[in-house]
């Protein structure tokens, strides 16, 4: 299975330890997000997960624990977002310099191959304009040019807690043509530093610029990460996304960056609630089983099982 840590918060830059004692105990526990006391046995060995695919916005406080889970026998790479915002958008997150410098060091550490940059998601707004994002992206692109060979990218996707959480932002919508100008100048500044640029879950098709629909779980770079062809199913999240299929570990409403845009906290208070409940010690990310109410099951092993058809290829070393 593809381990995902994670799309619903950000486990590396806030829960480190925790998922460090899990890897330990070999054994996690998730909350049904639809049902909250239905909750997943999910195995955590080397020998169930194929790659774990970390997503953060600050790496920092995971990299002191890179070198024991490179002992332990796991695999993995980092999808990193780094924008352009200011506090007024993301309230939480270390300045912007301390930012890139972590995301060179861990490119550094890991490889860049292993480091895929998200410029996610794409908001316009009066004060951050297509001009604003091209001159953005072009600096960003500039500082990171040796620590990546791609680039992610995607607009604001507006989901009911995302409207609510930038009501005092003037969002504007982003029109066709806004999109082709944004492709048009990412594409270039993108080709000029050598690195590839994808879009994620975007019905357009921006082919003409060199942009391709992304996998962010990309099961042709796990081939080349792990050594071994993979027969893996592809996800069903949306019908624009390329990824293959994973098991994500987060939970919502627990990511304190308090990042406007988020879709996955309802606001920053619920969040900053359930961080408060949140035991390193505990199987759950947040709070801890309940044994009257809550129900433990193993999750489907078709779902746990490694995707891996064969190892040792001398085509992915």
């Amino acid at each position: 299975m593809i381990l995902s840590v994670s799309r619903r918060t950000d486990i590396p830059a806030f829960y480190g330890k925790w998922f460090m004692q899990r890897l330990k105990e070999q054994y996690v526990l998730v909350r049904n997000p639809f049902n909250a006391n239905l909750v997943s046995r999910i195995p955590l060995s080397p020998n169930h997960i194929d790659t774990i695919v970390f997503w953060t916005k600050n790496s920092l406080p995971i990299h002191k624990y890179l070198k024991d889970i490179d002992n332990m026998g796991y695999k993995y790479y980092f999808q990193y977002t780094i924008t352009p915002y200011k506090k007024d958008m993301e309230e939480n997150l270390l300045d912007k310099k301390i930012i890139i410098n972590s995301f060179k060091e861990l490119s550094s550490t890991i490889g860049k191959a292993k480091v895929i940059l998200r410029y996610d998601p794409i908001v316009l707004t009066s004060s951050y304009t297509i001009d604003y994002h091209i001159k953005a992206f072009e600096k960003l692109c500039n500082h990171l040019k040796d620590y990546t060979n791609k680039i992610i990218i995607s607009i604001l996707d507006y989901y009911n807690n995302t409207s609510k959480n930038m009501q005092s932002h003037n969002v504007f919508n982003i029109t066709t043509d806004d999109m082709h100008k944004l492709a048009e100048n990412f594409s270039s500044i993108a080709k000029s530093h050598n690195i590839i640029l994808e879009s994620c879950a975007e019905k357009i098709d921006l082919e003409k610029y060199n942009i391709n629909h992304g996998k962010c779980i990309d099961d042709e770079l796990i081939e080349k990460i792990t050594g071994a062809k993979l027969k893996a199913p592809k996800d069903n999240q949306r019908k624009a996304c390329g990824c293959i299929k994973c098991i994500d570990i987060g939970e919502y409403n627990s990511c304190i960056h308090n990042c406007l845009y988020c879709y996955a906290n309802i606001n920053k208070d619920s969040a900053y609630k359930n961080y408060k409940l949140h035991n390193p010690l505990s199987p759950l990310l947040i709070g801890n089983i309940d044994y009257e109410k809550d129900k433990i099951i193993d999750r489907n092993k078709n779902d746990i099982k490694s995707y891996k058809q064969q190892t040792n290829i001398e085509d992915f070393i």
